[in-house]
């Protein structure tokens, strides 16, 4: 996670800690980022953050410097890093949306977290169900080749139907992956559970996703969340042959 350790939002779901004025960002972090990453000998890294409504460009700028950084040193050093941002919204602001999904990375991930009627209580009152849908459409706009994604919590009262019609905005806004994962309240003054949705069921949504609405992959249980590592092989087979393809396109074109 970069961008600092807190939050300025409050979304009922999330424990992580918030702040109207959370310190500012460091300025040298898109290098140790990368030279941390690039030490471990990943092949497959995802980068999250908090949200950063107190900056100007609400810290889109520094994501796309560490994502740059990142690939520069890993590249130097002869290793085909994939990435995966998962970003905040950017208050749909589209130019600083298109400064990250510009930056380098191999798959953008942005959250919806829930159906559409439950948004106004699950998330802040910054965020949006359309908002989001909106930012993961645009990134497809700025950059064909990179592969999107997000992730639904289960168990917050949504209805099968609403699931459904989340899955259908999703696809129409060309959205690849998806993932569905128990939500669990982290302490008591979140949201309490609504239903604890069974492994069966969980499998079902997994089939609805990738067999009949068609997305690339689907991570589906209880115990998943949004960068699930199970997801990671297929992932990274996704990219490389997008790669290969793009090399062949542009050999037949000269």
């Amino acid at each position: 996670m970069i961008m600092g350790d807190t939050c300025t939002r409050g979304c009922r779901f999330c424990s992580v800690k918030t702040s109207r004025a959370p310190p500012p960002l460091d300025v040298d972090e898109p290098n140790k980022v990368a030279e941390a990453v690039t030490s471990w000998g990943l092949d497959y890294v995802v980068l999250t953050s908090v949200d950063r409504d107190d900056i100007e460009d609400q810290g889109s700028e520094h994501f796309r410097k560490v994502v740059q950084r990142l690939k520069q040193l890993t590249t130097a050093k002869g290793k085909n890093l994939i990435v995966e941002a998962l970003t905040p919204d950017f208050q749909g602001e589209l130019d600083l949306v298109t400064a990250v999904a510009t930056s380098g990375l191999d798959v953008y991930a942005h959250n919806v977290e829930t159906v559409e009627r439950l948004t106004p209580r699950v998330r802040d009152r910054r965020a949006g169900y359309d908002q989001s849908m909106k930012v993961l459409a645009h990134v497809k706009t700025v950059n064909p080749n990179v592969l999107t994604k997000t992730s639904i919590m289960l168990g917050l009262g949504e209805t099968d139907d609403e699931i459904r019609t989340t899955l259908q905005d999703l696809r129409n806004n060309d959205v690849d992956v998806v993932t569905f994962g128990q939500y669990l309240q982290p302490t008591r003054k979140h949201l309490p559970v609504k239903e604890y949705v069974t492994p069966e069921k969980f499998e079902e949504w997994r089939i609805v996703a990738e067999e009949e609405m068609e997305f690339k992959y689907c991570a589906s249980g209880p115990l998943v969340r949004s960068s699930y590592k199970a997801g990671e092989f297929f992932l990274k087979n996704m990219v490389r042959e997008k790669e290969r393809q793009r090399l062949k396109d542009e050999a037949e074109a000269v």
